[in-house]
């Protein structure tokens, strides 16, 4: 089942259900695309169609921040609760040492990803890292980035909204390994940025300390509150506009 939160349909899975759901679509070996998509993204989506059809492309949609499920509740329509991409990956991850199967590190400034896995390799014994690329290849190059990934089961995606989505979309009938856009999540493997307190995670306030270490992340957060203000008012209205559904 998938909730609409303004034309973005997400699917209404807890954390468990979606590593289900994810472990099913690489077991089968025929490719994928799964969206993380926060509240960031989900603005983004309301101010171009083109970027939500991108969204709504996509094999899986996750809700991957509290402001997501705060709108989902306001519209009417609660999603089970947030599925960060920080929390998906890793039992994915663990799932596929168990298997000997392979992963593929995309993403983040030279250099991330290669520290990111070597650390994946020692909390996941067992764990094949097919390979890694930078995210800043020429778009050219991502030709050779292709045939190397075609022994993955899985791949990361890190090169931040929107492009990691678009990139996802125009490669799906490419590869059969199953990918996952995961924004900076390969500077956290690398060891580069820590995440929040686990407390701080459970209370639904990551993005506040994010904030705290990183003051300069204002001028991002400043405009998603009005998020949940146009989620009122599309309730109260009761007739918004529900942008493109999924395929």
């Amino acid at each position: 089942m998938t909730v609409s939160v303004m034309g973005v349909e997400y699917d209404a899975l807890t954390l468990h259900r979606a590593a289900e759901r994810a472990a099913g679509m690489i077991g089968r070996k025929r490719g994928g695309s799964i969206v993380t998509a926060n509240t960031e993204i989900l603005r983004r989506c309301l101010r171009d169609s083109g970027y939500a059809a991108a969204i709504n492309g996509a094999d899986m949609v996750l809700a991957d921040g509290v402001g997501v499920v705060y709108a989902s509740r306001i519209l009417g329509t609660p999603l089970p609760g947030r599925v960060a991409g920080a929390d998906l990956v890793p039992l994915l991850l663990e799932r596929l040492a168990g298997e000997k199967g392979g992963v593929f590190l995309y993403g983040g400034r030279p250099g991330v990803a290669g520290r990111a896995a070597q650390r994946l390799r020692q909390r996941f014994p067992g764990l094949r890292i097919t390979g890694t690329e930078n995210g800043y290849i020429p778009s050219g190059d991502d030709l050779c980035l292709r045939e190397a990934v075609r022994s993955a089961d899985l791949l990361l995606v890190g090169l931040g909204a929107p492009r990691q989505e678009l990139w996802m979309r125009d490669h799906r009938a490419e590869l059969t390994a199953v990918m996952i856009g995961v924004g900076g999540l390969l500077d956290v493997f690398a060891g580069d940025v820590p995440r929040a307190p686990e407390r701080w995670q459970h209370a639904g306030l990551e993005w506040l300390w994010r904030l705290c270490r990183e003051p300069r992340r204002i001028t991002r957060m400043a405009p998603l509150p009005g998020v949940l203000l146009r989620a009122a008012a599309e309730r109260i209205g009761n007739g918004a506009p529900k942008g493109p559904g999924r395929n």
